[in-house]
C-alpha cells in the first residue's frame, strides 16, 4: 500500500510539470576590463572617505547625517520590516498548534418524554504540517531572504547618498564662503577706487564720466553680496535638512583653499559590481524574483499536509470524560484553475526579467558615473592649474593698468576691463576648486564609499 502512494505521487508529480523561462541573455552585463581614465597611483576605497579631507567639521557633520537624516530611518525601518517578512516565511516550516475549548448547555426530550438537561465542555487542541516536498516553502525563504539582504544595500546606499551630499553641501558652501571673501575684498578695492575718481574729478583732473564710470562698477560689485548671502543662507538650510534638523546656521572648519583632495581610489570595474551597495540591492532584487519564480513553478505540484487534533468530552450525561484524538493526511495536486497557475509563473517570470533589466541598467550607470567622475577630477585638476596661471597673468594687467591710469597714459576704461576680468577669474578659480573636491566626493561615492556587499 505504501508504495502504491509513493507510485501514485510520483505519476502525479510527473504530470504537473511547470514551464521554466530562462533570464534573458541580453540582460547579462560585462564589465570593461579598465577605466578609460585609470590614474597611475591612487589609494584603496576607504569607507571613511569623509576623513581624508582634513576638515574635522566635514567629518563630524557627515557622521552626524548619518545617525539622523531620515531617509535613512525609513530605509533602517524597511530593512526591518524586510526581517520580520523573512521570519514570516521560515515560520512557514514548523507545524502549528491551536488550542480551543467548546460550552454548551442543551434541553432535550427524550423517547419517554422526560426533559433533560446537559451540560458539555470539550476542551481541543489541534496540529498542522505541510511537508515541503517539492522546496516551495524553501523558494519562498529563500526570496524572503534576498529581499531582506536588498532592504539592506538599501539602507547602505541611502546612507551613502546622505554622506556624499552632506560632503559635497558643506564644499558647496565653504566656496560660497570664499566667494563672498572674493567679493568683499573686491568691493573694498571699487570702494578705493571710487574714493579716488571722486576725489580727481573734484579738483578737476578727470572728467564726470570717470566718476561714474567708477560709480557704477562699485554699485555693480555690491550687488552681488547680497545674492552671495542668500545663496550661503539657502545653502545652509539644505545642509540643516540633510543633518535632520531644523534650518540652522552650520559652523565653519578648514576655508576651502585648505582643504585636502583625497588620492583617487583605485579599483577595476569588475570590483565595482560587488562594492556599490545598489548594485547589490540590484542584485539580491533579481535573486528575491529568481527564488519566487521557483515558488510560482511549485505551485504546480502537489503538496502534503499533515494534520491531528485530540481532546476530551466533557458532559453531565456521561460518567467520565471520553478522550477524542484524530489524525489525516492529505495530498493535494492541482488539476484545473482556468489558467491561474501558468498566469502566476509568467508574472514571475517578467518581475524577474525587469529585475534582470534593472541590474544590467544600474551596472551601466555605475560604470558611466566613475568614468565621469575620474575624468572629472582629472580635466577639472588641469583648469585650476590654468585658471591659478590666468589670475596671476590678470593681476599683472590689473597694475599695469592702474599705473598707466595714474600717469595718464591710459583712460580708466582700461582698468576698469582689468578689474572685470580679475573678479570673474577668481570667481570661477572658487567654483573650480569648489567642483575638484565635489568631484572627489562623486567618485568615492561612483566606487561604493568603502562599502562591502554582505555574502
Amino acid at each position: 500500500m505504501r508504495r502504491l502512494a509513493i507510485a501514485g505521487l510520483a505519476l502525479l508529480a510527473a504530470g504537473c510539470t511547470a514551464p521554466d523561462p530562462q533570464t534573458p541573455v541580453a540582460a547579462t552585463i560585462t564589465p570593461p576590463p579598465a577605466w578609460r581614465d585609470m590614474p597611475a597611483t591612487g589609494g584603496p576605497v576607504e569607507a571613511d572617505w569623509w576623513n581624508r579631507f582634513g576638515d574635522p567639521v566635514l567629518a563630524r557633520l557627515v557622521e552626524t547625517a548619518r545617525a539622523n537624516n531620515p531617509d535613512i530611518a525609513v530605509a533602517a525601518a524597511r530593512v526591518q520590516e524586510a526581517r520580520a517578512n523573512e521570519r514570516l516565511a521560515r515560520a512557514q516550516l514548523f507545524p502549528t498548534l491551536d488550542g480551543g475549548v467548546g460550552v454548551s448547555r442543551s434541553r432535550a426530550v427524550n423517547p419517554l418524554g422526560t426533559p433533560a438537561e446537559t451540560t458539555g465542555l470539550q476542551p481541543l487542541f489541534q496540529a498542522a504540517y505541510e511537508v515541503d516536498l517539492f522546496g516551495r516553502i524553501d523558494s519562498q525563504i529563500e526570496a524572503a531572504r534576498a529581499a531582506f539582504l536588498a532592504s539592506e544595500a538599501a539602507r547602505e546606499a541611502t546612507a551613502l547618498s546622505v554622506a556624499a551630499a552632506t560632503a559635497s553641501g558643506y564644499i558647496t558652501l565653504r566656496g560660497l564662503d570664499a566667494r563672498r571673501l572674493v567679493v568683499e575684498e573686491t568691493i573694498a578695492d571699487r570702494a578705493e577706487a571710487l574714493r579716488l575718481a571722486r576725489s580727481r574729478a573734484e579738483v578737476g583732473y578727470t572728467s564726470q564720466l570717470e566718476l561714474r564710470q567708477a560709480e557704477a562698477e562699485y554699485r555693480a560689485t555690491a550687488q552681488i553680496l547680497p545674492q552671495v548671502d542668500l545663496a550661503i543662507r539657502r545653502q545652509e538650510n539644505a545642509l540643516a535638512t540633510l543633518l535632520g534638523e531644523a534650518p540652522r546656521a552650520i559652523e565653519r572648519g578648514t576655508p576651502l583653499e585648505d582643504l585636502q583632495t583625497p588620492a583617487v581610489p583605485l579599483g577595476l570595474p569588475a570590483d565595482l559590481l560587488r562594492r556599490r551597495p545598489d548594485l547589490a540591492q540590484a542584485e539580491f532584487t533579481l535573486a528575491a524574483t529568481d527564488a519566487s519564480l521557483a515558488a510560482a513553478r511549485a505551485q504546480f505540484l502537489p503538496s502534503l499536509r499533515l494534520s491531528g487534533s485530540t481532546g476530551l468530552t466533557v458532559s453531565s450525561a456521561l460518567a467520565d470524560p471520553v478522550g477524542i484524538w484524530s489524525l489525516g493526511a492529505s495530498v493535494l495536486a492541482p488539476l484545473f484553475a482556468g489558467g491561474r497557475l501558468g498566469a502566476n509563473v509568467e508574472a514571475a517570470a517578467a518581475r524577474r526579467d525587469q529585475a534582470a533589466f534593472t541590474y544590467r541598467r544600474t551596472a551601466l550607470v555605475a560604470f558611466r558615473e566613475v568614468e565621469d567622475s575620474l575624468a572629472a577630477t582629472d580635466r577639472l585638476a588641469e583648469q585650476e592649474r590654468e585658471l591659478a596661471a590666468q589670475r596671476v597673468a590678470v593681476a599683472e594687467a590689473l597694475r599695469h593698468a592702474g599705473n598707466r591710469y595714474r600717469a595718464g597714459y591710459a583712460s580708466y576704461l582700461e582698468q576698469l576691463d582689468a578689474q572685470r576680468v580679475l573678479l570673474n577669474v577668481e570667481l570661477s578659480l572658487v567654483q573650480i576648486r569648489a567642483d575638484r573636491l565635489t568631484a572627489a566626493v562623486s567618485l568615492y561615492q561612483a566606487l561604493g564609499g568603502g562599502w562591502s556587499s554582505p555574502p
